[in-house]
């Protein structure tokens, strides 16, 4: 069997996009701060470096990160954790942040996010990638010319603050 360098049309990955390293943390906590900006919640986003860089590289991580490079620098991310489908008996890929910094926007660097997070699912034999999206955002349609299904059905219910903390004084 030839070398996979050596076959044609075999697509490789974008050498733009890699996993995160612990160095990446502070610029991932940035560009998070910003994507609350960009989704009009700034004064809910209270993240700290300490705090990504435990969830990230603690002694049990629970949350993995892609990041995107352009010129040296970090210009997007892509936060996610495992999911598990019990339809499907597998887990499945949850994308819990994607954001590229708007200069850097139609690169293909989302698009490589992406792509990077599918072949996550492809290697591993995760069923699903998914992810959700304010019904705002304009990237919905980048979305669907990927062949995202909105899950138009569904509503995202969330517990907070102290309607959590009521309901687990519950148990």
């Amino acid at each position: 069997m030839p070398d996979q360098k050596t076959v044609p049309d075999q697509k490789q990955p974008d050498p733009r996009v890699r996993r995160i390293r612990p160095e990446d943390v502070d610029a991932a906590v940035r560009l998070t701060y910003d994507l609350a900006e960009y989704e009009r919640a700034p004064g809910e986003c209270h993240l700290t470096s300490e705090q990504l860089h435990t969830a990230l590289f603690g002694e049990q991580p629970a949350v993995f990160g892609h990041v995107a490079e352009a010129d040296g620098r970090i210009v997007g991310f892509a936060i996610w954790f495992l999911n598990f489908s019990t339809w499907r008996g597998t887990h499945g890929i949850y994308l819990e942040d994607l954001f590229v910094q708007p200069g850097q926007r139609g690169s293909g660097l989302g698009k490589a996010l992406l792509a990077a997070l599918a072949a996550e699912c492809v290697e591993r034999g995760y069923a699903r990638l998914e992810w959700s999206v304010l019904d705002w955002n304009p990237a919905t349609e980048f979305y669907k010319a990927l062949g995202a299904i909105p899950m138009d059905e569904w509503t995202v219910h969330r517990l907070t603050d102290d309607a959590l903390e009521a309901l687990a004084a519950q148990a």
